[in-house]
């Protein structure tokens, strides 16, 4: 099995044998050139089951393919979309994270700062880089160079791809909630362009902790989602096997996020996937990178802050006319006895008024 055949993905067993078939034909036409005139049907075949595929994907396949091994990752961008890139390092609290990838570049004439998310490409890195997984003292290193741009006044990009936070004991007790909601509130208010673009996976809060900006772009086939596919069925259904219908029932895809206005713009990817065409998708990255910093660099700073307040403000959609109980599921008999049980509770005085204090009753 070839290095390519072993990086295709589950539903593209149609186009392993077919390429099998196509790979062995023109070996055999060097010495058979009457076969040559086979070939071409062949790879037309291939051609239109491959697009039939990627144009009616599934949300579980493009969840598939948002992590498939080979996809660039923000180091790759860093090398591929940039003039110049310096990458700057550490948060001068605790450590430097590898998970996160910061520093100064130059795209189009224009100097940004970059943050991004890093997975790692092979076993060392993805050690090294926790999978991506950021500790705290990765949002901090990230919060620190945003500021730093900001004190410049250079737009920052920020590349997401990630599972989640880091969920260990020791980045609990240094404090990654505070840290991912400190980023979160900071973005909003820095006085300069912040471009957040979706490479990979966006998956929960890790990911907003670089989420917050003025446009929020996703290639086509990342997804970007409040829980993972296997986390939300694990807790739905408790059972993992039913992460396709979960990742359904989550509306994670770009198409779908668009459509409800939670992302402003899909960058298209080559056929396939992004790491089927690297310099293919840097170009089109760069592309919609420059576009949009270029349409944001004409807003005061007044306006960024404002827009962006408003822009998130803005996120949920609400049914009007529908009665509540059509869209709540009918309670079982334990989840009735179990909030019968709270209710009471709740009548006791000293539960109230240690509420009301803030305590532990």
């Amino acid at each position: 099995m070839s290095d390519e055949d072993k990086t295709l993905l589950p539903f593209e067993a149609p186009l392993r044998e077919l390429k099998r078939q196509i790979e062995k034909m023109a070996a055999d036409a060097k010495d058979a050139p009457e076969l040559q005139a086979l070939l071409d049907p062949m790879r037309t075949q291939y051609a239109q089951i491959e697009r039939q595929l990627y144009e009616n994907l599934k949300p579980w396949q493009t969840v598939l393919v948002a992590r498939h091994p080979g996809r660039p990752q923000t180091r790759d961008y860093a090398s591929l979309l940039f003039d110049s890139f310096e990458e700057l390092h550490g948060d001068r609290m605790y450590g430097d994270d590898l998970a996160i990838v910061t520093g100064l570049g130059v795209i189009g004439g224009r100097r940004v700062m970059l943050v991004g998310q890093h997975r790692g490409r092979d076993v060392r890195e993805r050690h090294l880089s926790n999978a991506g997984c950021v500790h705290p003292e990765g949002y901090r290193k990230a919060l620190r160079k945003m500021r730093l741009a900001e004190k410049f006044g250079l737009p920052v990009v920020a590349f997401i791809d990630t599972k989640g936070a880091y969920p260990g004991i020791g980045a609990e007790e240094r404090g990654v909630a505070i840290a991912i909601a400190e980023n979160m509130r900071e973005m909003s208010r820095l006085r300069v362009p912040v471009l957040c673009v979706v490479i990979g996976e966006g998956g929960s809060g890790g990911a907003l902790g670089l989420g917050v900006g003025d446009r929020v772009l996703m290639l086509r086939y990342s997804y970007y989602s409040v829980i993972s596919p296997e986390g939300c069925a694990s807790i739905l259904w408790r059972d993992g096997n039913m992460k396709e219908k979960a990742a359904e029932e989550l509306r994670l895809t770009s198409g779908e996020l668009l459509e409800f206005g939670l992302i402003d713009e899909v960058v298209p990817e080559p056929l396939g996937g992004a790491h089927r065409d690297l310099n293919g998708m840097a170009g089109m990255l760069r592309e919609a990178i420059i576009r949009n910093l270029d349409a944001l660099s004409v807003r005061t700073a007044d306006e960024l802050v404002a827009g962006r307040y408003a822009k998130f403000r803005a996120y949920g959609r609400f049914l009007e006319g529908v009665e509540p109980s059509t869209l709540i599921p009918e309670r079982t008999a334990e989840t009735k006895a179990a909030a019968a049980a709270d209710d009471e509770g709740m009548d006791d005085p000293s539960i109230a008024e240690a509420a009301e204090q803030g305590e532990q009753p």
